[in-house]
């Protein structure tokens, strides 16, 4: 019996890993986050409360459980709050790890850190495992700075990079390119998308299938999971559009130029995947797999 602890539980992610988790065999699954739990679906799980930039409630938390197996799931990762909100960015996304990984230590535990597309430039992508990191932003900046510490720390450790997520999580609370584009043109809204940042948008369900394989192997090193086409906002648009049969006349095509945003986002990211299909056996949907999935769990 393996004993998963994952950080981050009501998020997208967290969501559909203890879902999942919940249902695998051998598996004891405790599920933390700041707050309540909001997971009413699943059973055979924990819920235990943790603020993880509170490094006694880590403490406190992994002398309790022992966990196996930390996923580390939770981080600032609205890119704009993170530019404006500097100290509480750093002490979620770099600090909180800190504290992990040295509980990690102390109780022997194997720790599946997430991180992003955003620790890179944009200039040369998509990126394999080895691209060295260039962060724009200081979101991008704090996620780097959170896989150092990682990568120097003294546990087992695997690093998971994920590109845009999207699915639904099972309040509704929170919306995707998908969703927004589907309410807006049957709305008859128009909206503008970009067109020159491009992406390997990743299922959320997809993400937590990478998470777990890395977790039930205890593969060490770093792992690409994410989705395998590179697209822009632009095409998902109108591939969305396409599947919905909606008014693609709506949509126009701008460039990042016609946005004011705190942050600066990389131009062309996205992953190459030949390590996480070779020694996880990882093996994600299309986008367009991706919006029929999207498509059945709100009942369209």
């Amino acid at each position: 019996m393996k004993k998963i602890l994952v950080t981050g539980s009501n998020g997208l992610l967290g969501q559909k890993l203890i879902e999942k988790l919940s249902k695998a065999e051998n598996v004891e699954v405790v599920a933390t986050a700041r707050g309540e739990n909001r997971l009413p679906f699943a059973e055979n799980y924990k819920f235990v409360s943790l603020d993880i930039t509170k490094k006694e409630e880590v403490e406190t938390v992994f002398e309790v459980e022992k966990p196996d197996v930390v996923i580390h799931t939770a981080a600032m990762t609205n890119v704009d709050q993170c530019e404006t909100e500097k100290v509480a960015c750093w002490d979620l996304n770099v600090k909180a790890v800190e504290y992990l990984l040295e509980a990690s230590k102390k109780h022997n535990s194997f720790f599946v850190h997430l991180s992003t597309d955003f620790i890179f430039d944009g200039k040369e992508g998509p990126y394999d495992e080895k691209a060295e990191a260039n962060p724009l932003s200081f979101y991008g900046w704090s996620k780097y700075a959170a896989e150092k510490l990682v990568i120097n720390s003294d546990v087992k450790w695997a690093i998971a990079r994920t590109v845009l997520v999207y699915g639904i999580a099972h309040d509704m609370s929170r919306t995707n390119i998908i969703l927004w584009v589907k309410n807006s043109l049957e709305q008859g809204k128009s909206i503008n998308v970009v067109n020159d940042q491009w992406r390997t948008p990743t299922l959320a369900e997809d993400l937590a299938d990478g998470c777990i394989l890395i977790a039930q192997k205890e593969a060490e090193g770093i792992f690409n999971i994410s989705g395998k086409d590179l697209l822009n906002p632009f095409q998902m648009a109108i591939m969305t559009a396409d599947y919905f049969n909606l008014d693609k006349t709506l949509i126009t095509e701008v460039d990042g130029t016609k946005f004011t945003q705190p942050a600066k986002r990389p131009a062309k990211t996205g992953f190459i995947l030949d390590k996480p299909i070779e020694v996880l056996g990882y093996n994600p949907k299309t986008f367009q797999e991706g919006i029929a999935f999207v498509a059945e769990q709100i009942g369209k």
